[in-house]
């Protein structure tokens, strides 16, 4: 049994991938970290595993490095759509995979480096629209300004009356207005709504900027 850390700031995709990963009989998500001082405990606490880390959570990568070396695991990044890690960043890493990964590609990659070998996926560097770019951008324009900010809080895991409190309304609004959000993305729970969304570059700018007007991202 393989034995994988979960390293993301993001409760929805810590989810997800654990979803994933429970189909595979032969891996298994020992740790789930939503911030860098308990990975750095799994990462001394556990041997010989799979570190599946999250770059958003800016951690320190030399120590990063220096524990998984340590305890005999490997490392695979979550790098943030369109970013390139730093060239001494890049020459560790055993994986990088990028937010938009799809599921079959993820785990593609943790057996690769379960085998013993490097499964670097490269960067998205065009500029112009892809075709999955423009159903987010249709969609990007279906939404309204309220819409997308309950869309960014959900991106951040919160809870639906952690929404409303949030934007000072109440649960059962909130709850109104995910059924718009569902209803114009074609997606049926926030699970999907963050994949979705993830999918979609244009779309997840969208989403980020509302974030950033309520303060969410730092």
């Amino acid at each position: 049994m393989q034995k994988i850390i979960l390293a993301d700031h993001q409760a929805v995709f810590r989810a997800g991938t654990l979803s994933v990963i429970a189909t595979e009989d032969d891996l298994r998500i020992i740790a789930q970290c939503p911030d860098c001082p308990r990975l750095y405990h799994a990462l001394t606490t556990f041997r010989n595993a799979i570190a599946i880390v999250a770059a958003s959570l800016r951690p320190d990568m030399a120590q990063v490095f220096a524990a998984a070396r340590s305890a005999g695991s490997r490392l695979i990044l979550i790098a943030e759509n369109g970013d390139i890690p730093p060239p001494e960043v890049l020459a560790d890493l055993q994986g990088l995979v990028y937010r938009n990964v799809s599921k079959t590609a993820l785990v593609g990659t943790v057996r690769q480096v379960m085998r013993g070998e490097r499964s670097i996926h490269p960067v998205e560097t065009s500029k112009e629209a892809k075709p999955e770019d423009l159903v987010g951008t249709r969609v990007r324009d279906r939404l309204t300004p309220k819409e997308l900010k309950i869309a960014a809080l959900i991106m951040q895991g919160l809870k639906n009356r952690e929404i409303g409190a949030r934007l000072g309304t109440t649960e059962q609004v909130i709850k109104n207005y995910l059924r718009s959000i569902y209803d114009k993305t074609g997606v049926s729970d926030r699970l999907e709504l963050a994949l979705f969304i993830t999918h979609h570059r244009i779309l997840a700018e969208a989403a980020n900027e509302a974030g950033n007007l309520l303060g969410l991202i730092a």
